[in-house]
Parts: structure tokens; C-alpha cells; sequence
């Protein structure tokens, strides 16, 4: 075979010897947002309920809202939130916070927990989080 033909008959060969090795779609934040609906039971972004408010929620220390009853294991936990430990929390919380008050089981799929990842990040750099006190 000329040279010429390997190179088109390689770059076949990669892209349909492994389908299942595409790149892993990007997280969606609006999918992200229909997936919080189910947090929104305890939660809310821009006011405490029975679990704290969201807004803030990236870079502060876990257990600092001020005025919510948070568990002594959260108070005590050295976690700040960022994308890797709201992703090891939502995978497990009473996991990697044993005693936390939050009993709800996790979410066991990564993608889910990536878009949820990126709702809050969207919501945290939007309108509805900047003007929270």
C-alpha cells in the first residue's frame, strides 16, 4: 500500500475500532438545574432551609453559613467546596462526612454529579447569587 493511503486508513481505523473511547460529553448546567429540583427539597440557592443555601457555596469552608445548625462532624471537617469535593460529598455523603446531617444517599452517577457541578457553578457567577447578602 503507498504511504500516502496509510494515514487515512489509520485515522479510520482509530475512530471506529473504539466508539466507546469518545471523549466524555461536557457537563451540562441546564441539565444540571432539572437534576437540583431533587435538592431543592432540602435546599435552596439564595436562603437556608432544612440543608444551607447554595449561593457561596464554591470556596467556603463546609459547616460557615452563618445562622445554620450544621452537625459538629460538618463544623469539624476541614472541607472547603470546590468541583472535587462536591463530587466525593455528593457521591457519598455520610461517606466522606460521617455524622453529617445530610441523609440523603448521593448521587451515584458521575455525569449527574458533573451537571449538578455545573448548575452550581453557573448559579454561584449569575445574577441570583451576586445580589445575596
Amino acid at each position: 500500500m503507498p504511504r500516502r493511503h496509510l494515514v487515512p486508513v489509520a485515522l479510520f481505523a482509530l475512530t471506529t475500532i473504539s466508539p466507546g473511547m469518545a471523549a466524555p460529553a461536557a457537563p451540562d448546567a441546564a441539565r444540571g438545574q432539572q437534576l437540583y429540583a431533587r435538592c431543592a427539597a432540602c435546599h435552596a440557592l439564595t436562603f437556608d432551609r432544612v440543608g444551607p443555601r447554595h449561593c457561596g457555596l464554591l470556596g467556603r469552608r463546609a459547616g460557615s453559613v452563618p445562622g445554620f445548625d450544621y452537625s459538629s462532624a460538618m463544623k469539624k471537617s476541614s472541607i472547603v467546596w470546590n468541583e472535587k469535593t462536591l463530587d466525593q460529598f455528593l457521591t457519598n455523603p455520610l461517606v466522606m462526612v460521617p455524622g453529617s446531617s445530610m441523609t440523603y444517599a448521593g448521587v451515584p452517577g458521575a455525569s449527574d454529579r458533573a451537571d449538578l457541578i455545573a448548575y452550581l457553578k453557573s448559579a454561584n457567577s449569575g445574577a441570583v447569587c451576586r445580589v445575596t447578602p
